[in-house]
């Protein structure tokens, strides 16, 4: 038999909703074996005839761990996109991604012509205490030249023990010659909340990711924007979940919680029905009950559509955007010693009037489809691509009955005034717009609370 023991709030990929699994694996009895299906151990002799035929006969010498691997990864990609087999580097960066924090220099980066140029350095980090700039351009880590790595071996490097130091070559605008910065790496914790002040009286918080430090960002978030704009100033929160890929499900449902005085959150189900399990907002709004409006768009998914979900059948927030990825699996960790982890589809999750969307999505309360710029249709047109790719698009994505749907686009304006889903919920908050979804009507509500 196997026990097992599920631990919520550790470790997952970005784009993944998932648990983590303990396992303790006990002797396997007798009796269990004899009942064991015969086709099934048939299957397994076939691929062990495979196995040594491959060792023995393939034109090459080939790699036995690998080709246990690539056999391992061949059996969970059929059996959905979300379940997958990771090495064991593989599994620290996803516990690194998940925890939130990590020994690094606090910048953040992307590749440009073949070297890491920084977007910016993360305000009181070492990076930015040490000089690093907006637009400087790296060169050399530590006297190894960037060129030719890509930008995940760079940052890769760039990460490391904390107190331990590595020597930037950085070229700069105005300078003639390149600069050298020492920066000694500190423990960097990634910021998953964004704030800010909207027309003076409006509370915007954009939730990027679901990792351990998300319901700390969003609590601190929050009482920053009260205290800057007075609690009785307020007229209202946008929180804007566009392109949040998911991430924790204790952080999805603390979220959640953050904003709701009761009832259900979640309910995930697996294949046995002894396995279903139901969280439960325990109280406390954060925002003292003031009117939210939730941006969604495709590329909400995951831990966000598990949040935008409980606050619209709740009633509790009106959303707005675009359909959602539909993404309404849960993926459990299975750690495999110094081997990796297994990462399993284990159950579907459900919102609290008992919604799959998996393969659906969650349609807004108001939909309202982001406008493209000319350069990006013909970006897009040029390299054949969709814009509206979700779940049901996804080779062998778990099927959810005959009304599937497809997803919506993706895109978000980088310049606010031309974001047309924020600047119509900040205009349904001031009262410059009507529309009958906002605000909610909580009495219309089919959520026992």
């Amino acid at each position: 038999m196997m026990r097992r023991t599920s631990l919520f709030g550790f470790g997952v990929a970005a784009g993944a909703l998932m648990t983590v699994l303990v396992t303790q694996t006990d002797a396997i009895s007798s009796m269990a074996a004899q009942a064991a299906s015969s086709d099934t151990y048939r299957q397994l002799n076939l691929f062990g005839d495979v196995f040594e035929r491959v060792r023995s006969d393939y034109v090459e010498k080939p790699d036995d761990a690998k080709l246990v691997e690539a056999a391992i990864n061949g059996m969970l990609a059929g059996l959905d996109p979300h379940s997958s087999y990771m090495d064991a580097k593989s599994f620290r960066d996803m516990q690194v991604q998940t925890r939130g924090e990590f020994g690094g220099l606090g910048i953040e980066v992307t590749m440009e012509d073949g070297l890491v140029k920084v977007i910016a350095p993360i305000d009181d980090t070492p990076a930015a205490k040490a000089g690093v700039q907006a637009g400087d351009v790296i060169t050399k880590l530590d006297g190894e030249q960037v060129q030719g790595m890509t930008l995940n071996q760079a940052v890769e490097k760039m990460r490391g023990a904390v107190n331990t130091p590595i020597t930037l070559t950085v070229v700069r605008k105005g300078q003639d010659k390149p600069i050298e910065i020492k920066v000694v790496r500190d423990t960097i914790r990634i910021r998953a909340v964004r704030s800010r002040i909207e027309d003076g009286n409006i509370g915007y918080v954009r939730i990027t990711s679901f990792n351990e430090q998300t319901y700390d960002n969003l609590k601190k978030a929050i009482e920053d924007l009260t205290a800057q704009i007075g609690p009785d100033k307020i007229k209202g929160y946008i929180i804007d979940l566009r392109n949040n890929p998911g991430g924790l499900l204790d952080q999805a449902i603390a979220v959640s919680d953050a904003f709701l005085e009761r009832g259900e959150i979640v309910s995930t189900r697996g294949r046995n029905a002894d396995e279903t399990q139901r969280f439960n907002a325990r109280g406390g709004d954060l925002t003292k009950g003031r009117p939210i409006i939730v941006l969604t768009n495709g590329g909400s998914a995951s831990a966000s559509e598990i949040v935008a979900g409980a606050l619209q059948d709740h009633k509790r927030a009106t959303i707005l955007g675009s359909r959602t990825f539909g993404k309404g699996s849960v993926q459990t960790i299975i750690p495999l010693g110094g081997n990796g982890a297994l990462r399993l589809t284990t159950a579907r999750y459900y919102t609290p009037s008992g919604r799959s969307i998996q393969a659906k999505g969650i349609e807004p309360d108001i939909v309202l489809i982001q406008d493209l710029p000319d350069e990006q249709k013909a970006k897009i047109a040029a390299a054949g691509g969709d814009t509206t790719r979700g779940e049901a698009s996804l080779k062998g994505h778990l099927k959810n009955g005959e009304d599937e749907q497809a997803g919506s686009p993706s895109y978000v304006p980088a310049d606010p005034k031309d974001d047309t889903q924020l600047n119509m919920a900040k205009e349904l908050l001031e009262g410059t717009q009507k529309n009958a979804a906002f605000p909610p009507n909580p009495n219309k509500t089919s959520v026992a609370n």
